[in-house]
């Protein structure tokens, strides 16, 4: 019974640190007293594991951050509930792999642990992080992500501007890029919104629409409140 929530953003213009996902973590965390953070993402722990804290103190949560834990594994463990802050996602999952956290979250989030990633870490929680939008100055072991969810994620996904003059390609171009490769789907989730995920059940929420690339198809655009229960059917193994 997997209780995930998939945020593209942890901050909105002119609002404050997960302010705009309040009522969604509150409900998504309900009966958590605590969680556990993952800030590997970023360089400086100390500051990013305080930013973190103050939101979930708004929720009545006590957050821990996993980098002040003498021993991670077992406080994976013993976790109410797991949040994967954003920052560079080929740094997050080096750091994953190596702690073998990888594989301890995605073992607790498959049973049940309420599971939190925004950016990086909606990233990581798909297959593979071969659609992020990150410069890769790290080399992990491997691509592989925690395969929570079947399908690939591009968070922070962007349309292109018609009147830009930059020659370079567009984020569509990059993900139809993908597809010559790949058979798995990939959505794009535009800045505002996230992913509600109840075991076999998922929902688009948030203020914003969604893009769906699938391989040989035309790009669909999906609307908040959305049904997207069908992408957790098991992806071609490509």
């Amino acid at each position: 019974m997997r209780r995930l929530l998939l945020i593209s953003n942890s901050t909105m213009h002119g609002r404050t640190y997960l302010e705009h996902v309040r009522e969604a973590l509150k409900d998504h965390l309900h009966g958590c007293r605590s969680i556990l953070f993952v800030p590997w993402a970023l360089q400086d722990h100390e500051a990013y594991a305080d930013k973190a804290a103050a939101a979930f103190a708004e929720l009545g949560i006590r957050l821990q951050s996993i980098h002040r834990e003498d021993h991670a594994l077992a406080a994976i463990g013993r976790a109410d509930a797991v949040f994967v802050g954003g920052g560079n996602t080929f740094r997050l999952l080096d750091r994953l792999h190596t702690t073998g956290a990888a594989a301890a979250i995605a073992a607790r989030a498959n049973k049940g642990m309420p599971y939190v990633g925004s950016s990086a870490g909606t990233n990581v929680a798909t297959l593979s992080i071969r659609t992020t939008n990150d410069m890769p100055i790290v080399e992990p072991r491997t691509f592989t992500a925690l395969g929570l969810v079947p399908f690939q994620i591009n968070p922070h996904y962007l349309d292109a501007d018609p009147r830009s003059t930059h020659m370079g390609e567009t984020r569509e171009e990059r993900l139809r890029q993908f597809h010559e490769e790949h058979d798995t789907p990939v959505l794009g989730l535009r800045e505002g919104g996230w992913l509600d995920v109840r075991g076999a059940a998922m929902r688009l929420c948030g203020s914003t629409t969604a893009r769906l690339f699938c391989r040989g198809e035309a790009p669909r655009e999906l609307d908040p409140g959305s049904d997207l229960s069908f992408l957790l059917s098991p992806a071609p193994a490509k």
